[in-house]
């Protein structure tokens, strides 16, 4: 782990550099993807990495190349954020999105959206020129609207894939009802699969950030708000010690404190990224939950960890490694 004054921040001899990324997790095995959605996912995948990639190699910011890779992937309707955003159960797009600077532990988060064509931007405006933290719903529209951020008309973010999803889950909905079961499961993606996406970065001067974008559950009720938005759960960045990401059950993530739980670990154990994150994700599935993260260290390794199939993911250096993978056995 760097020392504590690396961990603010202060000047690096090897100038180096690191991003990961993450498009979500859940039951992605091969027979699942055609061919061609395979393709797309990579193609993305390295799209947002080729961004993140640019703005880190050319001395920029953390915070300016999570950004930068997460609204490549709010762009793609492949993911559930942004443009593909999943349907609540009224049949609208709600997005939230989150955005935190390890260097100085500002933090910015908007819930509830609904026109702002990339809920990250909004989340950055949020943390640099509001006193706040997190907005919702409609303030968080006014304020988008109010610092000039485009916004983009419910066209922009449906797919018919996303209203499929919605009609399928209803009907299992109705199943239930029928039945006097009493089951809940259908409230959530059978499938598990999470399309939340995010970023995290370490730039030349061994500064963090973190960044998640998602739509969140398809048929989400009464203003369901999951973890992504969440400081601590779903997001997280500490120049003392990891920059998280995660995508899964947010309700799970929420209990857990997921993102900080793994922070406190790197930080107060010394644990490496990859034992605290997957002592979490242990801890995450033991309480029902599924899902995944990926972690950042201050001395530019990285790592991710997950429960499920597959998660869409990526990383690359400033030692010139590039990786995209999807499935399980691609480590």
């Amino acid at each position: 782990m760097a020392t504590g004054a690396q961990a603010q921040g202060s000047d690096t001899t090897d100038k180096s550099w690191s991003l990961t990324i993450h498009g979500g997790a859940g039951v992605i095995e091969r027979e699942n993807l055609t061919e061609e959605k395979d393709r797309e996912v990579r193609a993305a995948l390295t799209r947002a990495l080729e961004a993140g990639s640019e703005v880190l190699s050319g001395g920029g910011t953390s915070m300016d190349a999570v950004q930068a890779a997460i609204i490549v992937l709010e762009d793609d309707p492949n993911f559930n954020a942004g443009r593909g955003s999943v349907f609540t159960y009224k049949g609208r797009n709600e997005m939230d999105a989150a955005i935190m600077d390890g260097k100085t532990l500002d933090a910015g988060s908007a819930a509830g959206v609904t026109a702002t064509k990339n809920p990250i931007k909004l989340a950055r405006a949020v943390m640099e020129q509001s006193p706040h933290v997190l907005l919702s719903r409609d303030g968080a529209n006014e304020f988008s609207m109010e610092q000039e951020l485009e916004q983009a008309g419910p066209q922009w973010f449906a797919t018919d894939e996303r209203y499929r999803q919605l009609e399928e889950l209803k009907a299992r909905q109705a199943e239930d009802e029928a039945s006097g079961s009493g089951a809940k499961t259908s409230y959530f993606d059978i499938d598990m699969k999470y399309g939340t996406v995010g970023a995290v970065a370490v730039d030349m001067d061994g500064n963090m950030a973190a960044g998640t974008s998602t739509g969140g559950l398809t048929g989400k009720r009464w203003g369901r708000i999951g973890d992504s938005p969440i400081i601590g759960a779903g997001t997280y960045a500490d120049n003392r010690a990891c920059a998280i990401s995660a995508t899964g059950a947010g309700e799970y993530f929420i209990r857990l404190g997921v993102a900080h739980e793994i922070c406190a670990r790197m930080r107060m154990k010394g644990e490496d990224a990859k034992t605290a994150a997957d002592a979490v994700i242990k801890e995450l599935g033991e309480l029902g939950g599924t899902g995944g993260v990926i972690v950042a260290a201050p001395d530019g390794t990285a790592a991710w960890s997950y429960n499920t199939p597959g998660m869409y993911r990526g990383r690359a250096t400033s030692a010139g490694m590039k990786q995209v993978g999807i499935y399980g056995d691609e480590e």
